[in-house]
């Protein structure tokens, strides 16, 4: 039985450990339109649908890998084709992987789509917060009742001193 399970030890490499998949909730691809010749970006919520020409397409899971191990983003795909007739057929089901795009794209008469990442959206700052309020504002001197407008040289004017303003002694009414 010890034999059995240093066996069973051994059969794993040390020091190999595998962070858990991030799941993102947008799926980015890349969709060529062959008869334009251009390439445009699709940002597709996970479980939305976007059309890009013919093509529907619906990504319903978009992971990756933590920034600490190599890169690997899949996607799982479903893309369906309007026909000239209305009918919608489904010209792909299965698994995107944007470190090798000809591996698994959609290649269409007309279109293709590739997955190129996923993203996660930066989190949404609600107004209204005094920190963020306080990062976004300019940061101002604070305004003192004796202190006097900033001077402003006039070539015309002769320099005279400008006598101070005797000091008012504090009420004691509020």
């Amino acid at each position: 039985m010890l034999f059995g399970s240093l066996v069973v030890a051994g059969a794993l490499p040390a020091g190999q450990a595998h962070a858990e998949k991030i799941e993102n909730p947008i799926a980015v691809f890349a969709a060529l339109d062959k008869v334009t010749g251009r390439i445009s970006p699709l940002e597709i919520r996970i479980n939305d649908t976007v059309e890009f020409g013919a093509l529907k397409v619906t990504p319903r899971v978009c992971t990756s890998t933590p920034p600490t191990e190599a890169p690997r983003t899949t996607a799982f795909v479903e893309i369906d084709e309007t026909k000239l007739t209305g009918e919608i057929q489904r010209i792909f089901t299965g698994w995107m992987f944007a470190e090798s795009p000809g591996l698994n794209a959609v290649e269409h008469p007309v279109f293709d789509v590739w997955l190129t990442s996923c993203k996660t959206p930066p989190p949404v700052i609600p107004a209204g917060n005094a920190e963020n309020e306080a990062l976004a504002a300019p940061a101002e001197a604070p305004a003192t009742p004796d202190a006097a407008p900033p001077a402003t040289p006039d070539a015309a004017a002769p320099a005279v001193p400008v006598p101070e303003r005797p000091r008012s002694a504090p009420s004691s009414n509020p």
